[in-house]
């Protein structure tokens, strides 16, 4: 049995294409409606100034009169100054670090493992933290 490729050539070169437009459509209408929706949003009072403590998370001695500052971690229980354990300060998952280690030192928190190593001057190592007060 032959092949008959003038015949399926023919067939080939008569057939029009054809376009379907619904997917076309269905993408276009959606994307319409994705920048009507995004476009339609205000963003709140931008031109407002906020201040460094505003912007920052981080608590500074204008923000707070307390020397030390409360730190929670969840499910903390260990805690290091500058390579020394002072886990013995946790208390309900928090240790108060006092304000010159959060500013001149460096704390890294890992709620992985439940541990905060903390890089202190020196001369704070004795008072970088203390148990939390009660009050």
């Amino acid at each position: 049995m032959t092949i008959d490729t003038k015949r399926f050539k023919d067939k080939i070169n008569q057939r029009t294409p054809n376009i379907n437009l619904v997917p076309l459509l269905d993408v276009i209408f959606t994307i319409m409606i994705f920048l009507l929706v995004m476009l339609s949003q205000h963003p709140t009072n931008m031109d407002q100034d906020y201040s460094q403590d505003q912007i920052s998370a981080k608590p500074t001695s204008q923000s707070g009169t307390s020397e030390y500052y409360l730190m929670p971690l969840n499910g903390l229980h260990k805690v290091t100054v500058n390579g020394v354990d002072k886990s013995e300060y946790i208390r309900n998952g928090a240790i108060a670090v006092h304000t010159r280690v959060m500013d001149e030192g460096q704390i890294i928190m890992d709620s992985a493992s439940g541990s905060i190593t903390i890089k202190s001057p020196a001369e704070l190592e004795d008072v970088a933290v203390r148990a939390p007060s009660a009050t």
